[in-house]
C-alpha cells in the first residue's frame, strides 16, 4: 500500500501537544519522538535522583513501568555525570512520560512501530523547500509557500572559466537545483554526496521506496518521490558541464552571499565559476550512479540515462586529462574580478575522488578499465565520508553491489568487508562508557562544522555493517545515534526542525528566516554542536564540545542547515525504520 505524506496534516502531528516546541531544556534527555515497541529505550539523566525512574501514561494518571537509574557515568568533555534510565524491556504501544523521583517529568513520548517514519518523510519532503527556479505553491508547501526566484537562466560565466568558445560574460541558463544551505548558492561537490546518498537509499530499498510518495508537484508519477526529488538537481548538474569539453563548474553563485532578504529579492548577478578536477569526479560519480538508477525507468524518462551516463564518461576524461585542476578561491580572487567569497567546496587530494567516480562508472559499465585505473585501497583503514572525503561512497557502492561484481573487482571484496566491519567497530568502541551512550560522543573530532552530519553519516555506516555482519548491535547503534540526534545528548534539543518537543527556531537558513513565518521549515537537520565557534556569535552557553550549540539565526557555526547532513538524516532514518520494522 501506497504511504502518502498529506502536507496539512504533517506539521500538525509535529510533536505531541503535551510539550511545547519551547519546552526548557530540563535533566531528562531522551529521543523526543518515541521508540519501537521490541527496541531499545534509554534515557539518559543529567542530575542525580534518588535513583528510581517511572514510565506514566501521557495523562500521568498510571504508573505502567518502574526502574532503577544506573550509573553514574562521567562526560569525558565536560566531566559532568549522567545516570541511565533504560526501559527497553517495557513494549506496550501509547504515549507516555517518563518522570524522576526528586528530579523533573519528560515531555510526552510515544512507542509504537514506525515512530520514526513521520520525520524521515519530513526530512525528505525539505528537499521540496531547498528548490530553486521554481514557485512553492501552498497546495504543497502550506504556510511557507513563495513565489517564484532563482529562475538562473541568465548566468554568466566568470573569468576564472572562460574558454575561447565561452569567454567571461557569456550568458548560459542553469535553472533548477537545490539551494545548498542557509545560502542561495548551489554547489556540485556538495550536490553530488547529496544525491549519491539519497540515489544510494534507493538501491539499498527500492522496494520500500517504489510504494512511497511525497506531497511534491511530481506527485502521481510513474517515478517514485525520492527519485523525483533528486532528479530536480540531476537536471541542475547537467547544465554544469561545459559541453564543449565536458569539465564541470565548480559551483553557480553570487559573488558574495546575499542578505537576508526572501530569495526573490536576491537578484544580485550569478556566475559559474571554475572548472575543477573535483567538481568533475564528483559529477560523474553521481551522474554514473543516476545512469544506472533511472535505467530501468527508461520508459518514463526516454534517453535520460544514456544522457547521464554519456555525462559522467565526459567529466571522467576531462578529469583524467586535468588532474590537478583544484579549486582554489584565493588564488582565483588574485586573477580574476569579481571575486568570490562563497562557499569554496575546495580540496587538495583528489584521490578519494578519483576512485569514487572510478568505482561508479565500473559498476554501472562493467568496464573493468575504471577498475584498474585507481588504487582501491590507498590507506589502510576506511574514513567517514563527508564532502570533503567520498572515499567510503566507492565502498558502500561495491558493498551494494558485491553480487555482481566482475573477475578484476572479486579479489578486493573480502578485505573491504573485513575493514569495513573493522570501521564501523571502531567507530563504536567506548560507547558504553560515554555520558549519553551515543558513538558520536565518543570522539571530540566529531565536533566540527556539521557535527550532526558526522552523526547521522556514522549511523549509515552502522547499517551497513548491520547488513554486512547481519549484527543487531550495528543496527543498535545506529538507532542511538538516531535517539541522539532526536534529543538524546546534552543541548536538551532535538535537531530536527519542528520534530520533538524543544526543536531549533532559529536556523541559520535564509528562506525559513524571511518568509514571516513563526516556525522553521520543518524537517532541517541543523549543524549541531561546534566548539570552533567560527561565526564569533555571542551567547554560545559552552566550549564544551558537546555543549556548543546555539540556536541563533547568527550562529552559522552549529545552527546553519546543509542538504548534504540532511541527504544523511533522511539515509539514517529511513534505514532505521525499514530495518526495525522487518525485523
Amino acid at each position: 500500500m501506497a504511504k502518502s505524506i498529506i502536507f496539512h496534516l504533517l506539521f500538525a502531528s509535529l510533536a505531541l501537544t503535551s510539550c511545547s516546541t519551547q519546552a526548557p531544556k530540563g535533566t531528562i534527555h531522551l529521543n523526543q519522538l518515541g521508540f519501537y515497541p521490541k527496541g531499545p529505550k534509554i534515557a539518559i539523566i543529567s542530575a542525580e535522583g534518588d535513583g528510581a525512574f517511572s514510565i506514566f501514561s501521557a495523562d500521568l494518571k498510571k504508573e505502567v513501568f518502574r526502574g532503577q537509574l544506573k550509573g553514574p557515568q562521567t562526560s569525558s568533555f565536560s566531566g559532568k555525570k549522567t545516570w541511565i534510565a533504560d526501559f527497553s524491556e517495557f513494549r506496550e504501544e501509547g504515549a507516555y512520560k517518563l518522570a524522576v523521583s526528586g528530579l523533573d517529568t519528560s515531555c510526552a513520548f510515544e512507542i509504537k512501530p514506525a515512530v520514526h517514519r513521520q520525520v524521515a518523510e519530513a526530512a525528505l519532503k525539505a528537499f521540496y523547500f531547498q528548490r530553486m527556479s521554481t514557485e512553492l505553491p501552498e497546495q504543497y508547501a502550506g504556510q511557507w509557500s513563495r513565489p517564484f526566484s532563482h529562475p538562473d537562466t541568465s548566468v554568466l560565466i566568470h573569468p576564472s572559466a572562460a574558454t575561447e568558445k565561452r569567454p567571461a560574460g557569456t550568458i548560459i541558463a542553469s535553472p533548477g537545483g537545490w539551494y545548498d544551505a542557509g545560502d542561495y548558492n548551489k554547489y556540485i561537490v556538495n550536490s553530488g554526496i547529496t544525491v549519491s546518498t539519497l540515489l544510494s537509499l534507493y538501491e539499498d530499498f527500492p522496494d520500500y521506496f517504489d510504494h512511497l510518495t511525497i506531497s511534491i508537484p511530481e506527485s502521481g508519477s510513474a517515478l517514485p518521490g525520492l527519485l523525483d526529488e533528486a532528479l530536480w538537481n540531476l537536471r541542475w548538474m547537467l547544465t554544469m558541464q561545459d559541453p564543449d569539453d565536458g569539465g564541470v563548474y565548480h559551483k553557480c553563485t553570487t559573488a558574495g552571499f546575499e542578505g537576508f532578504v526572501p530569495p526573490q529579492q536576491a537578484t544580485s548577478p550569478r556566475y559559474v565559476v571554475q572548472k575543477s578536477t573535483q567538481a568533475s569526479l564528483d559529477f560523474a560519480a553521481t551522474l554514473a550512479q543516476a545512469a544506472r538508477v533511472f535505467r530501468k525507468f527508461e520508459a518514463e524518462l526516454p534517453g535520460f540515462a544514456d544522457q547521464c551516463m554519456n555525462a559522467a564518461v565526459k567529466a571522467w576524461q576531462w578529469a583524467k586529462a586535468n588532474p590537478a585542476a583544484l579549486y582554489d578561491q584565493q588564488k582565483i580572487n588574485e586573477q580574476f574580478d569579481p571575486d568570490i567569497t562563497t562557499g569554496a567546496y575546495g580540496g587538495r587530494e583528489l584521490e578519494d575522488e578519483f576512485i569514487w567516480a572510478a568505482v561508479e562508472l565500473y559498476i554501472t559499465t562493467g568496464d573493468e578499465h575504471y577498475f584498474k585505473a585507481v588504487e582501491l585501497f590507498p590507506e589502510e583503514e576506511i574514513t567517514l565520508q563527508s564532502w570533503g572525503d567520498v572515499r567510503t561512497m566507492a565502498y558502500y557502492t561495491l558493498l551494494r553491489h558485491a553480487g555482481s561484481l566482475t573477475p578484476a573487482a572479486q579479489p578486493a571484496l573480502f578485505p573491504l568487508k573485513k575493514r569495513f566491519i573493522s570501521f564501523a567497530d571502531g567507530l563504536a568502541r567506548n560507547t558504553e562508557k560515554t555520558a549519553y551512550l551515543a558513538p558520536m560522543e565518543n570522539e571530540a573530532r566529531n565536533y566540527v562544522w556539521g557535527s550532526n552530519g558526522v552523526c547521522a553519516n556514522q549511523g549509515m555506516a552502522f547499517l551497513y555493517a548491520c547488513r554486512l555482519t547481519n549484527e543487531e548491535k550495528f543496527l543498535d547503534l545506529a538507532l542511538a545515534n538516531l535517539d541522539y540526534l532526536l534529543g538524546r545528548n546534552p543541548t536538551g534539543y532535538s535537531f530536527v526542525t519542528g520534530y520533538g518537543s524543544r526543536t531549533p527556531m532559529h536556523p541559520h537558513h535564509r528562506l525559513s528566516e524571511t518568509d514571516g513565518v513563526e516556525n522553521p521549515v520543518p524537517g532541517l537537520l541543523v549543524g549541531g554542536p561546534n566548539p570552533h565557534q567560527q561565526d564569533k556569535c555571542p551567547g554560545y552557553p559552552s566550549q564544551v564540545p558537546d555543549e556548543s550549540y546555539l540556536d541563533d539565526v547568527c550562529s552559522y557555526a552549529s545552527n546553519e542547515i546543509a542538504i548534504n547532513w540532511n541527504a544523511a538524516f533522511v539515509y539514517l532514518a529511513f534505514g532505521v525504520e525499514i530495518v526495525r520494522n522487518n525485523e
